[in-house]
């Protein structure tokens, strides 16, 4: 047998973290996905409401921007393997207890899912940037399309599951808990392995004036409305289907199908975006194919079923990546960029997280499906607009080069704690 080179051992090492990443990765949707296509079947059993419901399905996307900024500071306390094997922990623990009886139970629950998520969403590309420097762009698609795979197994699978298994909704919804078992055991070995401190070597200014800059502003709302129209989607779809006779395992097959599409999509947009000076054209490119989705679910929602996923799920594909794209191109270096991911992050998602409740309510005020598609049609509106104003060719930090001659600037934790984990521009741009 040949003996193990001198470099062998560090090579597998960073090949088992690379797989531990992704595992981890596939945990940060099902939790939150595996509930839309079982909704109608929440709803009957606890008697929610279709506002209550939406409430259910956007809490999630409430904490990751409430609890975002909680990561950095758990990373510089605890280290970054401890603090990630925390969340998966956390992940877990509501997932479990969502099994219990009651309605506060599975709002707690899922409210114990939604900070785990938020705290890993911020996490894992902090640990990317640090020990895949150079393969960033790599790790980064395979970041994604483990975020996209792992939301096209719950959609597709948790029905299915549910009915081979003779299962009721809450340990439908409990399996999934079987993923972040798997992931504790992959990442655990990582807390024994000697890392470089994520703190910086040098000090780090602080960007100043970014959220009077209406270019950051641009950015963090096509975030918004493209998470908006995605998590809206995600959560309602699968009922909408119900409601016009598709069985509920068929309905979460059409949910995976879209996600299916949206790691196709979601692997093009930033490369189209890296190779054009304007990114507005994406914007509309991914409005219109979310559009002529939602228009034919409006029209023909069951027997053209597979045709509007594909479209919708290409159209979402290609907003969120340009969206997160758009916050590495319209920062001119890594403390611009971290600093504009933190805003974005915190500003899109808390808008994000309005949609499923407001389409919610319009369905309870209205009763009718084709009113609320309507509705979230009509938001793709404000979507392209930001898109195509954040796309055009310049870069935040207007104010800060206006103060620049005024003296050094002074910078804080939590300031440093970001641009520690922030994207790096250098790198994947």
């Amino acid at each position: 047998m040949r003996a193990a080179g001198p470099g062998e051992p560090g090579r597998r090492r960073t090949i088992w973290l690379a797989v531990a990443l992704i595992v981890v990765a596939l945990n940060l949707r099902p939790a939150i996905v595996a509930m839309s296509p079982l909704l109608d079947e929440v709803r009957s059993a606890t008697g929610l409401t279709s506002t209550a419901a939406g409430l259910l399905t956007t809490l999630p996307v409430l904490c990751f921007g409430l609890f975002a900024p909680v990561a950095p500071r758990l990373a510089r306390k605890a280290g970054m393997e401890a603090s990630l094997l925390v969340v998966l922990v956390v992940l877990l623990a509501g997932v479990g207890l969502r099994l219990a009886g009651s309605v506060t139970a599975l709002f707690a629950g899922t409210f114990l899912v939604g900070v785990a998520i938020a705290m890993g969403n911020v996490l894992l590309p902090g640990i990317i940037k640090r020990d895949f420097p150079h393969k960033a762009g790599l790790m980064t698609g395979l970041y994604s399309m483990a975020l996209f795979g792992g939301a096209a197994l719950a959609a597709g699978l948790t029905v299915p599951v549910q009915h081979a298994a003779s299962l009721g909704w809450r340990p439908a919804l409990a399996l999934w808990g079987v993923l972040a078992v798997i992931a504790i055991l992959c990442w655990a070995p990582q807390l024994s392995t000697e890392h470089k401190d994520m703190a910086p070597s040098h000090p780090v200014r602080a960007v100043r004036g970014l959220w009077r800059e209406p270019l950051a502003w641009y950015v963090a709302l096509f975030m918004g409305f493209q998470s908006l129209n995605y998590y809206t989607a995600t959560a309602w779809l699968p009922a909408i289907f119900t409601a016009h006779g598709m069985s509920a395992g068929q309905a979460g097959w059409m949910l995976s199908l879209s996600s299916i599409l949206g790691i196709a999509s979601s692997l093009a947009g930033p490369v189209l975006a890296g190779r054009t000076r304007s990114q507005g054209w994406l914007a509309v490119v991914a409005a219109v194919l979310c559009c002529a989705g939602l228009a034919g679910m409006t029209a023909a929602p069951v027997t053209g079923a597979w045709v509007w996923m594909v479209l919708l799920g290409l159209g979402q594909g290609v907003a969120i990546s340009v969206s997160l794209a758009l916050i590495v191109l319209r920062a001119p270096d890594a403390r611009h960029a971290a600093q504009l991911s933190s805003m974005a992050q915190c500003v899109g998602y808390l808008l994000a997280a309005l949609g499923p409740l407001v389409l919610g309510a319009v369905h309870d005020a209205t009763h009718d499906w084709t009113t609320a598609l309507t509705v979230l049609a009509a938001l793709l509106v404000p979507q392209t607009l930001f898109g195509v104003l954040a796309g055009r060719d310049r870069y935040v930090g207007r104010h800060e080069r206006q103060a620049a001659a005024q003296g050094p600037v002074h910078h804080t934790d939590a300031e440093v704690e970001w641009a520690s984990i922030g994207a790096d521009a250098d790198g994947t741009r």
